[in-house]
């Protein structure tokens, strides 16, 4: 072990540096957002630290490479991933909330709180190569074989890291595992332990530990309104308590968006344009089956199932969390015998499942941030023959009308045209047609009944029907998808 003890410090490192992007992308989620801007900007900065790092470490080995300079290393890159808590705190969430242009507030970001221990761990690998130079003449298959080792590494932390750390410990105690190990590797690797050094290695240790736990109280203090901060291997969720002058509601976060919300007090959901959606029972008297494809905290199905004795709903949450969370703070009852869940992906329910329904609800959609694949022409195809005869599809998205920010809703209305024989929008708020909003698109198939008994119930929604709606959008394809993230 100890002849291998630079190989394994290389792959360890390798491993920890690829993790600190899927550990970036939770950390900055909740305040940017996970989009393609997001990603792209953590992958650009990290990718340059290390490049900078990679470099500047060379030029410092050649100038002296031993063993106790490379432990110095991984201790201050330790130092570095004990800040991430604080800096998540008073960097991430401050920038954020100041800086209205989403690509600079990412880069800042990315930059203040990764950057420093990624250029720092990418420095162990020329070192590594130096130190192991002067017992190794083959300079060129020593080099490849510590990037192929750092490389393997990062594959390896890649997959642990995303399937199995992320979903079960959280990234909170990731770090924190990360800390501790890069300081293991620090003692273990020093050859030259004197009294001073082993001082100085407890006296760092110190200070990581404080402002690991500090990091953690400035959290909780900053944020009393968090009542569950978790991780799940699609997202980080918050589950949050949020008073008003009128009423308390516990609400669903996942990444900067709302995804769900109900009064604390009488149970019942809060977002409106959930509401829309019973419009259905109005389309098509006859609607007895309904599948939702997007269950978030469950408060449509909860409403649904108490108003509806007489039908069944099926719900795709790809997020099996999302549905344990629905349970636990939400009130969900996953043994309903009318309520069927599959914890599967969307877009490959529709394209496999062979179920059929009366009504389909897409309530999958994060803003402009739309799963594109949910929205194109092959999507809705597939959604359309999932109906019965007569059936309706319901789907939220939000976009203005009119204006800069209605190529949303103008892609859209061409796509559910070129599939459904009628196709209807409606404004959820009375709003003027170029503010951004919840719109309720609606795809109907064949000819169903309306139920006119219902109309004065739904009277307040269908007085909301855009009318004199134009496009000049193409269809939206998997071939040419213009939206989404």
């Amino acid at each position: 072990m100890k002849k291998y003890k630079l190989e394994i410090i290389v792959f360890l490192s390798g491993a920890i540096g690829m993790g600190l992007e899927l550990i970036a992308a939770r950390v900055l989620s909740p305040y940017v957002g996970s989009s393609n801007v997001v990603w792209t900007s953590i992958i650009g900065i990290i990718l340059a630290s290390m490049s900078l790092g990679y470099w500047i470490g060379g030029k410092k080995a050649d100038k002296n490479a031993n063993i106790d300079i490379l432990s110095n290393i991984l201790l201050f890159a330790a130092l570095a991933t004990s800040l991430i808590p604080i800096l998540e705190t008073f960097i991430v969430k401050q920038f954020a909330g100041m800086i209205d242009n989403l690509i600079i507030a990412a880069i800042l970001c990315a930059i203040i709180v990764f950057s420093i221990p990624s250029f720092i761990l990418a420095m162990i690998s020329p070192f590594a190569v130096k130190i192991k130079s002067k017992e190794d003449n083959e300079i060129g298959s020593l080099s490849g074989r510590i990037s192929s080792l750092s490389t393997i590494g990062s594959i390896v932390g890649t997959f642990i890291m995303g399937f199995v750390l992320i979903p079960n410990i959280g990234v909170s105690n990731i770090n924190i595992a990360v800390t501790l190990v890069l300081v293991v590797m620090a003692v273990l690797v020093r050859e030259n332990r004197n009294k001073k050094n082993i001082y100085e290695t407890i006296f760092l240790v110190c200070i990581m530990l404080i402002l690991i736990i500090l990091g953690k109280y400035i959290f909780k203090i900053s944020n009393p309104d968090i009542l569950l901060d978790t991780d799940s291997q699609y997202s980080r969720i918050w589950v949050k308590q949020v008073s008003t002058d009128k009423t308390t509601y516990k609400t669903l976060q996942v990444d900067t968006g709302l995804e769900s919300y109900i009064n604390k007090e009488t149970g019942e959901m809060g977002a409106k344009y959930l509401r829309f959606y019973d419009l259905f029972e109005y389309f098509n008297k006859d609607a007895k089956s309904t599948l939702l494809i997007g269950g978030a905290a469950y408060t449509y199905p909860m409403h649904y199932l108490q108003k509806y004795a007489d039908k069944t709903i099926d719900v795709v949450e790809i997020d099996e969390k999302m549905t344990q969370i629905a349970e636990e703070q939400f009130g969900l009852n996953i043994s309903e015998p009318r309520l069927k869940i599959y914890n599967q992906d969307g877009r490959s329910f529709l394209n496999y499942n062979e179920n059929k329904y009366d009504t389909i609800l897409i309530d999958a959609f994060k803003g402009v941030n739309a799963p594109f694949e949910l929205t194109t022409y092959e999507a809705l195809i597939n959604a359309k023959n999932m109906l019965n005869d007569d059936g309706i599809v319901l789907t939220n998205i939000i976009s203005s009308v009119d204006g800069k920010d209605s190529d949303f809703i103008k892609y859209e209305y061409s796509t559910y045209k070129a599939v459904f024989d009628d196709v209807k929008i409606f404004m959820v708020n009375n709003k003027d047609r170029n503010d951004e909003q919840n719109l309720i698109l609606v795809g109907i198939k064949g000819n169903p009944e309306i139920d006119e008994t219902k109309f004065q119930e739904y009277e307040k929604y269908l007085d909301m029907e855009v009318a004199e709606f134009e496009t000049d959008k193409q269809i939206v394809t998997d071939d040419f998808a213009p939206i989404g993230n």
